[in-house]
């Protein structure tokens, strides 16, 4: 499979990152053969260096540097938050309107090494309700559409601040609501995370220009929010 590739230099190059597909190998999946590293590198013909990481269910924007000293440069920008980043959701429930999550997240280490981690640090997420939606013939259901904008770059934060507010994402296993993802799946056929990494903007490390890379929604995506009138 080819990669959609959103923006490509001799510096830097952004995929949409399919949902399921990990970013890179992992020993939690030794399984797996597909990985948007390796694809990208074969796909484009030279190394490819990780600058920030999507969940494997996450879809959307997805940076890496051609070089490692560009690798470092973009890399300290996501420390220095200077980049901005938005994601679109759709969540358990009616919200409404814009508001702020501001809840400290516990540092997750790997499984091993859990029971170690006691920290909690700050972590703050704004969203913005594209379109509360009553699920029309779902009458015990409701699910609103939401862009969900982080300020800090916790593990598992927008999935873990949707749940603090009891509005968890649809399609989440970890953290999410078990019945309304199977009743989701039975009514629609979507059996996936509904969170997507749509935005991602940077100062460009050599010509200091603004970049910024829009990922459009894949077809499971669009095929819901048809079905759902948005």
């Amino acid at each position: 499979m080819n990669l959609e590739i959103l923006y490509q230099d001799e510096w830097l190059v952004a995929v949409n990152k399919p949902a399921g597909m990990l970013v890179h190998r992992s020993w939690l999946d030794p399984h797996e053969t597909q990985f948007v590293m390796q694809t990208l590198r074969n796909q484009i013909g030279q190394h490819v260096f990780p600058i920030h990481r999507l969940d494997r269910p996450t879809s959307g924007v997805l940076l890496f540097a051609l070089n490692s000293e560009i690798a470092n440069l973009m890399c300290r920008q996501f420390e220095q938050k200077k980049v901005k980043k938005s994601y679109l959701a759709v969540l358990r429930g009616y919200l409404e309107g814009i508001g702020r999550i501001d809840y400290p997240l516990k540092i997750q280490l790997d499984k091993i090494a859990d029971k170690f981690a006691k920290e909690n640090k700050t972590a703050l997420t704004d969203y913005d309700v594209e379109m509360p939606y009553p699920a029309g013939r779902y009458k015990n259901s409701r699910y609103s559409l939401v862009r969900l904008i982080p300020h800090t770059g916790r593990k598992h934060q927008l999935r873990r601040h949707c749940k603090h507010i009891f509005h968890p994402i649809l399609g989440d296993t970890q953290y999410g609501d078990l019945h309304q993802n199977r009743a989701l799946t039975e009514n629609t056929g979507c059996k996936r995370l509904l969170l997507h990494a749509e935005m991602l903007c940077f100062i460009h490390p050599i010509s200091q220009a603004t970049i910024t890379i829009h990922a459009l929604l894949d077809e499971q995506w669009q095929d819901l929010m048809t079905k759902f009138g948005w």
